[in-house]
């Protein structure tokens, strides 16, 4: 049997599973998958009716009256034969006549501009007419106030009517509609049937326009998942990286389906994807847009994860060796250009331009590489999520393999090398629970409570006293540990030196 998952035709034997279905797909395991069953096109009358007359179109808006439904019943079959502009006035364009059994009422009534209301000529309901109000205004027009809608479209018709001109046509107009039968699940033993379609990702088509808050996607999604922090009936928002610093690029209408970032304000970082059209605002950028799994996230919860593929996928070489590099460039149209270690194993600890829409658009990048033994392991600590965040944040591992610190001070004999921090994000380094005692490679931060907030340092031999920062244990906290060979670190090390570590297996 034929199904379609992510877009792509696919033949699968009867009985087959959603597991098998999937198979060589984008999906992470346990994040949600959306299956729709049928879908069938709905197309309904509406209230408003088309009024093609010798000038031009309009449309009215039935309002639900008695006298309303009299109109689509009864007399717009007569109107859809044609009948003239009987007289035009300052106040109304009356069309007609036709009878009707309306019952006589002489009483005046406030009429609005652009109202729609029956009147009887001479007070007999033989001759019934439809009036459109030019302008407010009270009349008796003797069939009481009978509204029966209101012109919203081509009201400018008005002002060109003159007696005898015609309507030619009158038309309900129909709204077509999708019901679409979609199961959302995680259920990978879930049985398949022919025709079924199925999305195990959220897709985004990138724009170009907005090469930073585009690679914040990239990042946001580097692990193949998104998270949903907030679900509202309007947008899906990740929240997940809130300290980053994203310019003004391209910003308009918020269509539904569009992907955004915002630029400034309270929540600069966080992503959008709108369910539904919002209006132009100068502080958020429209990153892409959806391509599928809208079903995805019209079903998902606050705090859930789900699949993300991105087009174009992320261009970042950084952690590769410079000929790994070279073949996974040229294998996305761009050129290569080695600097630093050109050597083909030489590790790439820098790529210029580093965006992923700059780059292509570039057509070449520049990649710096260092020998191998001069990217160094380390291992840290997720018992402080906010010390965490702030040290990769200022090495770099927040958005790619391989960071960077540069040397503050070091010198031969001293137990520790410290390395130039962020003195400013350093503020919000809350201290922890004082350590009893650092052993050789701990990782630290000098925290809040001392004056060189942001500070980072390597313990070199076991203290009780002083951290990796120099500092006393209030003022120290622990983020990690240096696995790596440390005297191959610190063998000729010098003060301003840029040391690249990792966490990763090169």
């Amino acid at each position: 049997m034929k199904i379609i998952v992510n877009g792509k035709e696919k033949t699968v034997r009867a009985g087959s599973t959603l597991k098998t279905a999937i198979a060589g797909e984008p999906y992470v395991k346990g994040t949600p998958i959306s299956v729709h069953l049928s879908e069938e096109k709905v197309v309904k009358e509406t209230n408003d009716f088309e009024i093609k007359t010798d000038r031009g179109t309009m449309v009215m808006h039935l309002n639900g009256s008695p006298e309303a439904d009299l109109w689509r019943n009864q007399v717009m079959a007569n109107m859809s034969n044609g009948v003239n502009a009987r007289w035009v006035t300052h106040n109304i364009a009356a069309f007609g006549s036709f009878p009707t059994d309306l019952p006589v009422d002489r009483g005046s009534y406030l009429y609005k501009m652009y109202d729609c209301f029956f009147s009887l000529g001479g007070f007999d309901n033989h001759t019934t007419y439809i009036m459109i109000a030019r302008d407010n205004h009270t009349g008796s027009y003797g069939a009481g106030k009978a509204l029966i809608g209101r012109i919203t479209v081509g009201r400018h018709i008005l002002n060109l009517l003159r007696e005898g001109d015609h309507i030619t046509s009158v038309r309900p107009m129909m709204s077509e509609t999708s019901t679409e039968n979609v199961v959302v699940t995680r259920d990978l033993t879930m049985k398949m049937e022919e025709g079924y379609m199925v999305d195990t990702n959220v897709s985004i088509d990138l724009d170009e326009a907005s090469p930073e808050s585009a690679e914040h996607v990239l990042v946001l999604s580097s692990t193949g998942t998104m998270k949903a922090t907030e679900v509202t009936g309007s947008f899906v928002s990740c929240s997940e990286d809130l300290d980053v610093t994203i310019p003004v690029e391209d910003t308009k209408t918020r269509d539904a389906g569009a992907v955004a970032v915002r630029n400034e304000g309270l929540g600069t970082g966080r992503l959008y994807i709108y369910k539904d059209r919002r209006q132009l605002t100068p502080a958020i950028n429209i990153a892409g847009q959806i391509a599928t799994g809208r079903a995805i996230l019209n079903n998902i919860q606050a705090g859930e994860d789900f699949t993300v593929t991105t087009n174009p996928a992320r261009l970042l070489s950084v952690g590769m060796t410079q000929k790994a590099g070279s073949e996974f460039l040229e294998s996305r149209g761009v050129k290569q250009v080695r600097t630093g270690d050109t050597s083909d194993d030489a590790i790439i600890v820098e790529q210029s331009p580093e965006h992923t829409m700059t780059a292509l658009k570039a057509g070449e990048v520049e990649t710096f590489g260092v020998p191998k033994d001069r990217v160094f392991r380390i291992k840290l600590s997720d018992k402080d999520p906010v010390s965490l965040q702030y040290f990769k944040k200022v090495t770099g591992l927040s958005h790619k393999p391989v960071g960077s610190i540069k040397v503050q001070f070091t010198f031969e004999g001293l137990p520790m090398v410290t390395f130039y921090g962020d003195e400013m994000r350093g503020k919000n380094l809350y201290p922890q629970d004082p350590f009893k005692k650092v052993k050789r490679g701990d990782i630290g931060l000098t925290n809040q409570a001392r004056p060189h907030h942001g500070l980072i340092g390597i313990r070199l031999e076991d203290s009780k006293d002083f951290g990796p920062t120099g500092e006393e244990p209030y003022g120290t906290n622990i983020i990690g540990k240096f696995v790596d060979d440390l005297d191959r670190l610190m063998n000729g090390l010098q003060e301003e030196d840029v040391v690249y570590i990792t966490e990763e297996e090169l």
